[in-house]
């Protein structure tokens, strides 16, 4: 078979979810990303212990949607495959980038930026390739991209935070300890590692530690 693969851009639209209301009393605002298989307006119940009037929450949304079973009722979605990974990456930047501009966030509000399980990988691409000054980076449960390199982070000064579960079944003990020194060399001394008791679980009790 003697076929060709090609390239075309179009225009094309996606929603996102928002948590509470941006207003003059807000003072910090978490932008977060989900991990494979969820919808963000489901993400988002993770965020509703945080007081409504302090934390806005901004939660994008994967555009590769399928059915999580064979009953087909219920959908999840995926960020990223190792198919056209790049562009892909693109896409989800410039997509990110219409959120922020949408949201036209204040310089005032606190910036969170949280990744949580596939998340983190394009939570950190955003940060590295917007150069995007946030107050606090958090990786929840995830992998780090490979290509980024610390001078990707350079940039930024303030504090990241990485957490995980002791009995994670993603995260072998070799690939945590990888993990572990691959942010390290990336923050240096920025870095704040949280372990759990626990699995591949969006631990709510850190979250509310770090606000």
């Amino acid at each position: 078979m003697n076929s060709t693969e090609r390239e075309i851009s179009y225009q094309n639209t996606n929603t996102y979810s928002t948590l509470n209301k941006l207003t003059n009393k807000t003072k910090q605002v978490w932008f977060v990303c989900h991990g494979l298989g969820y919808l963000s307006r489901y993400f988002l119940r993770y965020f509703k212990h945080l007081n409504p009037e302090e934390h806005y929450i901004i939660a994008p949304q994967a555009s590769s949607k399928y059915y999580l079973n064979s009953e087909f009722k219920h959908v999840g979605s995926s960020w990223l495959t190792k198919e056209n990974t790049t562009l892909e990456t693109e896409n989800i930047m410039r997509y990110f980038d219409a959120i922020f501009e949408a949201e036209n966030i204040p310089k005032t509000n606190k910036l969170i930026i949280f990744g949580y399980s596939q998340g983190v990988s394009v939570a950190m691409r955003y940060v590295a390739k917007r150069q995007i000054l946030c107050d606090h980076l958090v990786l929840h449960s995830g992998s780090i991209p490979k290509e980024l390199q610390a001078n990707d982070f350079k940039f930024l000064k303030t504090k990241t935070t990485l957490i995980y579960g002791t009995s994670d079944p993603y995260l072998t003990a070799e690939h945590l300890a990888k993990e572990t020194k691959k942010a390290i060399d990336l923050f240096s001394d920025r870095l704040h590692v949280i372990p759990f008791d626990g699995g591949h679980r969006v631990n709510m009790a850190i979250i509310r530690t770090l606000v």
